[in-house]
């Protein structure tokens, strides 16, 4: 039997060891210069990016979906809620922060010229990447300007394979493995689930009975192209869709006869996924400006950055209740030509004659 005092030791080496790894974050005061990483946040975002209760894009600086992931991801725990820095969670499962990534030859077909004119991408059969640090950048989660920092004096420009390059420890987003499908198999299992979106608060969580199983940042729209508030359902789900680029669809909600088709790929408009709604021109999609999400407005849609919304897709099925709060679109002001009063109105002033033979002809 082991002695009384060698238990009391272990039990207190268990204690420390546990209060170690859920200590509280250390946030240095102040922080450094951005784009600097903050080695305690790096963590929980990679943590809380794992669990799909995204941060919007690792960073590791603190920030407003950041503190809003932590604080949904210790409600739905039963955990006490609390600020970055003050939070308890075991982190421990994240191992290391920062891996290593080798640029491969086949990276390279994601990545070539893109215009950025609608009439010019419409000609194109794919959307691609605009350059190797943009297609790093999506496929972990992260913001261009931490790969920089994280492999200075890299020179980003100039990346090719064989490079190695430093990358946040996140479940990659493979552009590879995504073909068009129309329309993804039918989960009946799922059609229980309920998506809610706030579009105030700029979050979507995905819910079975009371249980919120993630949690992502969104761009809804707003003012007269505000996300419409309301019970909504999934009509489809589209992966690597093509998208009708319509002026007018964009700034005024009503399709014209002016448009360009744009072919998929990682830079359309809706990203790599589109989920339909049965409301004419709404959905939740993809984008192609992932660093924006939160951040921006968006045409009435709901987007998330492709990271997310690939992984939203693996937990929804057509069918499903889709339900929005949140401001309804305002009207747009009615302009009405102000009639002028008689007094304002100037008297027809009588034509010049004209010249030549006309001019025996002129009646004054």
């Amino acid at each position: 039997m082991k002695h009384p005092l060698f238990i009391s030791v272990t039990r207190l080496v268990s204690v420390l060891a546990l209060a170690c790894v859920s200590a509280s974050a250390v946030i240095p005061d102040p922080l450094p210069p951005a784009p600097e990483p903050v080695e305690d946040i790096l963590r929980l975002q990679i943590f809380l990016d794992t669990h799909l209760f995204g941060p919007g894009k690792v960073d590791g600086r603190p920030g407003e979906f950041t503190t809003k992931a932590l604080k949904r991801y210790q409600t739905t725990l039963g955990l006490p809620v609390t600020e970055i820095g003050d939070h308890t969670l075991d982190l421990s499962s994240v191992g290391e922060s920062i891996i290593t990534y080798t640029i491969r030859p086949e990276d390279l077909q994601y990545v070539g010229h893109l215009p950025t004119q609608p009439s010019a991408q419409s000609k194109k059969k794919y959307l691609p990447y605009d350059s190797l640090i943009e297609f790093l950048s999506e496929r972990f989660h992260c913001s261009p300007e931490l790969i920089e920092f994280l492999n200075h004096p890299m020179k980003m420009g100039t990346l090719k394979p064989g490079d190695v390059v430093k990358v946040p420890n996140v479940q990659p987003f493979l552009i590879e493995e995504l073909t068009q499908i129309a329309s993804l198999p039918e989960i009946p299992e799922y059609l229980p689930r309920i998506i809610k979106i706030d579009t105030r608060e700029k979050l979507l969580g995905v819910y079975e009975g009371e249980k919120l199983l993630a949690s992502l940042p969104i761009t809804p729209g707003s003012g007269h192209l505000a996300t419409p508030p309301g019970t909504w359902r999934i009509l489809g789900i589209a992966q690597m869709p093509t998208f009708r680029w319509d002026k007018s669809v964009l700034e005024y909600g009503v399709r014209s006869g002016s448009y360009y088709n744009l072919p998929m790929g990682p830079n359309n408009p809706v990203g790599v996924m589109w989920i339909g709604l049965n409301k004419p021109g709404i959905g939740i999609h993809g984008t192609n400006q992932g660093q924006t999400i939160g951040r921006s407005a968006s045409h009435g849609c709901m987007r998330t950055a492709n990271w997310d919304v690939v992984r939203l897709a693996k937990l929804i099925t057509k069918g499903m209740t889709v339900i929005i709060e949140g401001p309804a679109p305002t009207p747009r002001p009615v302009i009405v030509a102000k009639a002028k009063k008689a007094d304002e109105i100037p008297p027809p002033s009588n034509p010049e004659p004209k010249r030549g033979f006309k001019l025996l002809f002129w009646k004054k």
